[in-house]
């Protein structure tokens, strides 16, 4: 099937797929395997209009979230840009609460800062001194991505691409923030850090440069990338730069602890 088959009901049969899998927590089979001519366009609209079925139930936006940041990620992927998802309000966890594993399939988690944005960022000329400018606060923030994809086909043993995580909301799944909030000027976000542990264990260290050399530059991107669509990142939405840990998988009975240093921690349990 070509890219000019994506017609709007065919974007709207896809969205609901994605929106039945992640209800019954039984994964789907890569789109990019059942339509080859994909384009990354394509995977979009499918994400918009899985939002879009949310918002019609009652959910609202909490903020943003950039993915695919690292150099290492992005030649994985066979990409050259970062992707995107929306956060939306039930996916917000409390910082030192419990976390159902009920809610995901296979949930990982990372580290990243979140952008809390005191005034709109809009237009494709956007740059990270726009970003830092409408920031009041940067603060220590853990994601949790799932995937209601299938990581292969199991009928084509086809590897899902791009365009199946960009349609599944960039694998968006929860979102938790904690530690202290900082003024953008008054650290050095690059030489940023943090420890994720494991049930005590540390599994994962790394810097905030990892992300596209400074996090505020992803911020930055998603709002030129935004504005083709009309769209605009909002004061008051909370923006995830990207992460700068390798994901690391979480089970029931799981402790995780993020240590950001001087910016303090956070940490949750899953259950």
């Amino acid at each position: 099937m070509t890219a000019e088959a994506f017609a709007d009901d065919l974007i709207t049969d896809l969205a609901r797929e994605l929106d039945r899998a992640e209800q019954t927590r039984e994964r789907t089979r890569p789109f990019s395997a059942r339509f080859p001519g994909m384009r990354i366009e394509d995977a979009y609209r499918i994400n918009q209009a899985w939002v879009d079925l949310k918002l019609a139930r009652g959910r609202t936006v909490f903020g943003h979230k950039i993915g695919l940041t690292s150099r290492a990620m992005q030649q994985a992927a066979g990409i050259t840009e970062p992707d995107y998802g929306t956060l939306l309000d039930d996916m917000v966890f409390e910082q030192g609460g419990d976390v159902p594993c009920t809610r995901f399939i296979t949930p990982k988690v990372e580290v990243e800062l979140a952008f809390i944005l005191g005034r709109r960022l809009e237009g494709p000329q956007t740059t990270i001194f726009d970003v830092l400018g409408a920031t009041d606060y940067v603060v220590p923030a853990i994601e949790i991505i799932d995937s209601r994809v299938h990581p292969k086909d199991p009928e084509t043993g086809a590897a899902r691409k791009v365009q199946d995580t960009i349609s599944d909301n960039a694998a968006n799944a929860g979102i938790i923030i904690g530690g202290l909030p900082v003024r953008p000027d008054g650290l050095d976000m690059r030489r940023t850090g943090a420890m994720l542990s494991r049930n005590g264990v540390i599994e994962e260290t790394g810097l905030a440069a990892g992300v596209l050399n400074h996090p505020a530059n992803g911020v930055a991107w998603l709002a030129r990338r935004l504005a083709p669509w009309g769209q605009a990142l909002e004061a008051g939405e909370v923006v995830l730069g990207g992460s700068f840990t390798r994901p690391v998988e979480g089970a029931p009975g799981d402790v995780f602890n993020a240590d950001f240093g001087a910016l303090g921690s956070i940490g949750f349990r899953f259950v």
